[in-house]
């Protein structure tokens, strides 16, 4: 057994780990490199998740395939090489997501000494859930909480990351007991973490625009929890902050597809903002955990130049909460509390 001490087993049992408590953090995911291949692959993958793109696989394959897989990886290539961490070879999500590992596990080592394994995985491209399942579970892990890095729930995000934690555990011959961490939107540490970045860069803004990944209006009709605990997080940031509520917004962005998306979309929000007056203002990202490509890249050039060209001087982009200490302690919390009992 794996709890058992290595000296009761009899001569010919198989190697036994010693125990341990698994904390598996996940986010999106990331290609291998801005190439042509490795972009068609990473998108092929992400827009294969029929929680992404639920369009029955007989409509939307032959476009995805035929169409999108032929033109996109170059468009998609071009954005990430603009952002891409040359002197690493590696994206920034994926820079990101290992520096905010390291601080995890170094945290929860204060706490927990070697008891407690830390390691992330991605739900596209590498390293693979599955990859990271299977380490943990040959290195002696019999529990594991599973933590996907995203502070509301999507189906498209924290909802498919579940599903492929749990599609590793099938292949697993022994499983082990498990625990997924729930949405983290309106945590009082996550909120004072966000709250704490905006007070250190929003500087003479005008308006604060709280811009949330987008996500088709009909996922929210359809039960997604997503937009409320979007507009909850805004409201607690807001009371948090002290701000009137004409100076903060919600909106977003990253529209694809033809059908209507959660309104009001970014990049025309703060056009119409600039045309209407507004000179200055900062944006922050509360859905993402660590910057990448919607932020560094659509942030930071298409929603920029959007305000900047409507008349808008000047534009503040809040990094996200990435490695910051106090981020990282309102990560460790959730776990800590998603330890209790088995440690």
């Amino acid at each position: 057994m794996r709890g058992q001490p290595v000296s009761h087993l009899p001569p010919d049992h198989p190697p036994v780990k010693p125990r341990k408590i698994g904390v598996l953090i996940a986010n999106l995911g990331t290609p291998d490199s801005p190439g042509y291949w490795d972009m068609r692959r990473y998108l092929n993958e992400f827009l294969s998740d029929k929680r992404v793109i639920d369009y029955p696989a007989w409509k939307w394959q032959p476009i995805l395939q035929g169409i999108i897989l032929t033109k996109r990886p170059f468009s998609s290539g071009k954005n990430y090489a603009l952002i891409w961490d040359k002197a690493k070879d590696m994206s920034p999500l994926m820079v990101i997501t290992m520096a905010q590992t390291e601080a995890l596990r170094a945290r929860l080592a204060q706490d927990y000494g070697e008891q407690v394994m830390v390691d992330f995985c991605m739900r596209y491209g590498n390293p693979s859930t599955e990859s990271k399942v299977a380490e943990m579970v040959a290195a002696g892990c019999d529990r594991i909480v599973f933590f996907p890095l995203y502070p509301q729930y999507a189906g498209a995000t924290t909802g498919t990351a579940n599903d492929q934690f749990f599609r590793a555990l099938m292949k697993e011959k022994w499983q082990p007991a498990v625990r997924t961490v729930p949405a983290y939107f309106d945590r009082p540490s996550y909120i004072e973490a966000l709250a704490a970045s905006v007070e250190e860069k929003m500087g003479d803004a005008e308006l604060l625009v709280c811009s949330y990944h987008g996500m088709p209006k009909r996922y929210l009709m359809e039960g997604d929890p997503y937009h409320c605990q979007c507009q909850k997080t805004t409201r607690l940031l807001r009371e948090r902050l002290g701000l009137p509520e004409e100076k903060i917004i919600t909106t977003f962005q990253s529209q694809f597809g033809p059908e209507d998306w959660l309104r009001p979309y970014t990049v025309e929000e703060v056009a119409a903002r600039a045309q209407a007056g507004v000179k200055r203002i900062a944006v922050v990202a509360p859905a993402f955990s660590a910057d990448c490509i919607e932020t560094l890249e659509e942030i930071e050039g298409e929603i920029r130049e959007s305000f900047e060209h409507a008349g808008g001087e000047s534009f503040t982009y809040i990094p996200c909460l990435n490695e910051r200490p106090d981020h990282i302690e309102a990560l460790a919390d959730a776990v800590k509390e998603n330890l209790a009992g088995w440690i």
